[in-house]
């Protein structure tokens, strides 16, 4: 079953909450958990995020790509250039490697996702600058 609007909870995460996000690469309340830290065996990185309603990540890009695996509520994605994208609980998005992107939640539900970044050995992620309200909003 979908889950939509605000009323979506924690009760049903799969993992803790974590610390919340730093200001200098998120915009709103944001939860991050990290989950697997890079290492010279697995060399990927991989955490849980939550964004409360109207949050969002900064634009932002990884030298091998991220993949992400929605597992609640509604959130947007977008490639630099490009229209921004629904996002749903069962989504899972790929970035291609140095694209610049960014996603968070909708204005009205909270979104979570588990990221992925392969091949830590070439870097984990560059930030860049803060999405805008237009951007937020569907501009391009």
């Amino acid at each position: 079953m979908r889950t939509s609007g605000a009323k979506s909870t924690m009760a049903s995460a799969i993992f803790p909450k974590g610390e919340k996000g730093p200001t200098q690469t998120f915009t709103g309340t944001v939860w991050v958990q990290n989950l697997v830290a890079s290492d010279s065996i697995y060399q990927l990185a991989s955490g849980s995020v939550t964004f409360e309603p109207g949050a969002r990540s900064f634009w932002h890009a990884h030298p091998s790509g991220q993949i992400l695996l929605v597992t609640d509520g509604v959130g947007y994605h977008q490639l630099k250039g490009k229209p921004r994208q629904i996002i749903r609980k069962g989504d899972v998005v790929k970035c291609p490697p140095n694209t610049p992107h960014w996603h968070g939640a909708s204005a009205d539900s909270s979104m979570t996702h588990i990221h992925i970044v392969p091949n830590t050995e070439k870097g984990i992620v560059n930030w860049l600058q803060a999405v805008t309200d237009a951007e937020y909003n569907g501009a391009r």
